[in-house]
C-alpha cells in the first residue's frame, strides 16, 4: 500500500494542507504538525480536510501528542497516534472542563532522523514512511477497513457533560433498513394475497369409447368437411438423382437382306401382263418383292410357246435378312396372283445373276421388362431413406399415410434404350427420382372429427367429447383417385357427461379443498375431485376466475 508523511508548517492554512493532500501520490498520509498549530486546532477545518481525503481516496493518520487535538481529530474521524512507532485510533472525546494541554509536539522533535523535513520529490516521506511502524499500522488498519468495505473507526460512544451523543449516521442507515424492509414486506404480502394464489382442480369423468370408421376423400385442394366427407391433405416430395447398372435380356437377330435382279417371262398368254411394284416372288419357301412395276409382253406362238414374253430386270429385295435368301442366277420363282400347277411354267420369274448380300447375326438388346426391373431395383434402393426423410418433414403435427409412398421415375432413362443394343449384354439407369407422400396436419383432422363426432351426439343435452381420438387416427383401404386418394379413417373418440368449466369455477371459488370436492362430486359424470393450491401457503381457491385452471382425467368404462 503506498504511503507518504507530509510536515505541516506553521505558515501553512488549512487550504496549503488540503493541496498537499490532493497532490500526494500515495493512498496512507501521515500528517505531522508543528506545536501550537493553530490551523488544526479548529474543528471545522478538521473536517474539512477529513472530507478532501475522503473524496481524493486518501487515509489520514495525525501525529500528534496532544489528547485534545487527538479528541478533536476523533470527531472529525481522523485516527491519531503520538508517534510514528504508536498504533493509529480513533481518541475519546473529551469530557467538558478539561483544558487542552501545551503537548502538541513538533515535527522537529519526533524521532525520525535526518527525514525531520521532506524534500520535494517526496523520497525522504516515502522512506520515512516505509521506516514508521506507526504509518505501517495505519496501513493495515485501512486495508481491513477497505475489505469490510466499511468508513474508519469511530468512537461508539462519547460523552459531553455525561450525556451520550447520539451517531446520527448509524441511526439514518437504521432507519432506511427499516423502510426498506417495511415496503419490501408490504410489496410481498399485495403478491402473496392477491396475485400469487393459484388453484387447479382435476375433475376425473366417467366416459365411454366411440369408434367411427368415415370414409374420406384426400386431396391438397379440399377443404375439410365432414359433411362432405372431404379432408384437406398435405403433400411432401423431395427428388434424388439415382443410377443403376443392369444386365440386359434380350435377344435380337440383325443383319442384312440379299438384293437383286428378276425378269418376268410370260408363256400365259399373248397379251401384255402388268406387275406392279410390291409383288412378292417366291422360291423354296422364301419370298422376295418386287421394288418397281413391270410390263411383261404376251407371248408368241402360243400353242406350243415358241417364243415367251419378257420383261426387262426389275429390282426384288429379300422378305427377311439371312444368308438363307442368297440364290444364284436362273433360279425360277412363282409370281404372286399366277399361281396354278403349271404358272412356274407359263408365267414366272427368273433370277438375272445372284441375288445376294443376305446376312444375319444375334445380339443381346434392352427389353422393356429390363427397363422396369431395373426402375423397380433403383426405386427399392433408396426408398426407406427416402420415405424416413418425408416423415421428418411431417413432424409430429401431422399424420404421415405411408401407403401414398410413391416413386416417380419418368425422369429415369436407360442407356442404350428399349430396343437397342446392349454391348457385352450391360446397361445403366440414370437419372431423378421423385418421392411422394401424402398426410394430414393434426389440426385437419381433429376439425374433421370433431365435427364428425359432434354430429354423433347432437341430440345428447348432457354428453361431450373429451377426445377426438386424433392422436391414433389411421387411414385405411388408401386407393388413387382422380384428384387425390379415397381411404377410410378410423379413431376412437371418448364421449362423458358435459361438465360446463364456468360451473366449476363459480362453484368452486372461495372454497377449501372439502368444499370443492363436496360441490363438484354433486355433478352427474363426476367420478372424483383432487384440487392443488399454489404456493403452498395457499388454503382456499382463489375468488378470481381467471386464477383456477381446470382440469379433466378420463375414467374410462364400458
Amino acid at each position: 500500500m503506498s504511503k507518504d508523511t507530509i510536515y505541516i508548517d506553521v505558515e501553512d492554512d488549512i487550504t496549503a494542507i488540503i493541496g498537499k493532500v490532493k497532490t500526494s501520490k500515495h493512498k496512507i498520509i501521515a500528517l505531522v504538525p508543528p506545536k501550537r498549530v493553530g490551523v488544526l486546532q479548529s474543528a471545522v477545518n478538521l473536517r474539512l480536510l477529513s472530507r478532501a481525503a475522503e473524496q481524493n481516496d486518501k487515509r489520514l493518520v495525525l501525529i500528534t501528542g496532544s489528547s485534545a487535538l487527538m479528541a478533536l481529530a476523533s470527531s472529525a474521524g481522523i485516527p491519531s497516534a503520538r508517534t510514528l512507532q504508536s498504533k493509529p485510533e480513533l481518541a475519546p472525546l473529551p469530557e467538558d472542563g478539561d483544558e487542552p494541554g501545551e503537548d502538541v509536539i513538533d515535527g522537529a522533535d519526533l524521532p525520525v532522523g535526518d527525514l525531520a523535513r521532506t524534500d520535494e520529490s517526496g523520497e525522504a516521506s516515502e522512506n520515512l514512511a516505509k521506516s514508521a511502524p506507526a504509518v505501517d499500522s495505519a496501513i493495515r488498519a485501512n486495508a481491513t477497513e477497505e475489505a469490510a468495505a466499511d468508513p474508519l473507526p469511530r468512537p461508539s460512544k462519547t460523552k459531553r457533560n455525561g450525556i451520550k451523543v447520539p451517531n446520527f449516521g448509524t441511526f439514518r442507515r437504521k432507519l432506511a433498513l427499516g423502510i426498506g424492509g417495511l415496503v419490501l414486506l408490504i410489496g410481498f404480502l399485495v403478491w402473496a394475497i392477491w396475485f400469487a394464489p393459484q388453484a387447479t382442480i382435476a375433475i376425473t369423468a366417467r366416459t365411454i369409447e366411440s369408434s367411427a370408421n368415415p370414409s374420406v376423400a384426400l386431396a391438397t385442394d379440399a377443404e375439410t368437411d365432414a359433411e362432405a366427407g372431404t379432408l384437406r391433405a398435405m403433400s411432401y416430395e423431395i427428388t434424388e438423382e439415382a443410377s443403376l447398372a443392369f444386365d440386359a435380356t434380350g435377344d435380337k437377330e440383325v443383319g442384312e437382306k440379299a438384293e437383286g435382279q428378276v425378269v418376268f417371262q410370260n408363256c400365259e398368254t399373248d397379251e401384255v401382263v402388268s406387275v406392279p411394284s410390291g409383288t412378292g416372288i417366291s422360291a423354296g419357301g422364301k419370298t422376295y418383292i418386287t421394288q418397281s412395276d413391270a410390263t411383261v409382253p404376251g407371248a408368241e406362238g402360243f400353242a406350243i410357246c415358241t417364243q415367251a414374253g419378257q420383261s426387262s430386270p426389275v429390282s426384288v429385295v429379300a422378305q427377311e435378312i439371312g444368308e438363307d435368301y442368297n440364290t444364284e442366277s436362273g433360279t425360277r420363282f412363282n409370281v404372286s396372283g399366277h399361281s396354278g400347277s403349271s404358272s412356274a411354267f407359263y408365267f414366272r420369274a427368273v433370277a438375272d445373276g445372284d441375288i445376294d448380300g443376305g446376312s444375319s447375326r444375334e445380339i443381346t438388346i434392352v427389353t422393356k421388362t429390363d427397363v422396369t426391373e431395373a426402375a423397380d431395383q433403383l426405386t427399392s434402393k433408396n426408398s426407406e431413406n427416402a420415405k424416413k426423410q418425408l416423415l421428418e418433414k411431417f413432424g409430429e403435427d401431422a399424420i404421415a399415410i405411408e401407403s401414398t409412398f410413391s416413386a416417380d421415375t419418368s425422369d429415369v432413362t436407360s442407356s442404350p434404350g428399349v430396343d437397342g443394343e446392349a454391348e457385352d449384354g450391360k446397361a445403366e439407369l440414370r437419372g431423378s427420382i421423385t418421392y411422394t407422400m401424402l398426410g394430414v396436419s393434426k389440426s385437419e383432422a381433429g376439425d374433421f372429427l370433431d365435427e364428425y363426432f359432434n354430429a354423433e351426439i347432437e341430440d345428447s343435452e348432457n354428453q361431450r367429447v373429451y377426445e377426438n381420438g386424433v392422436e391414433k387416427t389411421t387411414f385405411l383401404d388408401v386407393k388413387d383417385a382422380d384428384n387425390g386418394y379415397t381411404a377410410t379413417m378410423t379413431a376412437t373418440a371418448k364421449f362423458g357427461p358435459k361438465i360446463d368449466d364456468e360451473t366449476v369455477r363459480s362453484e368452486a371459488k372461495g372454497k377449501r379443498y372439502g368444499e370443492v370436492q363436496s360441490a363438484i362430486e354433486r355433478i352427474s359424470g363426476v367420478e372424483a375431485v383432487d384440487v392443488q393450491f399454489s404456493p403452498f401457503w395457499v388454503r382456499t381457491v382463489p375468488n378470481d376466475e381467471e386464477r383456477i385452471t381446470i382440469e379433466f382425467r378420463l375414467d374410462e368404462s364400458e
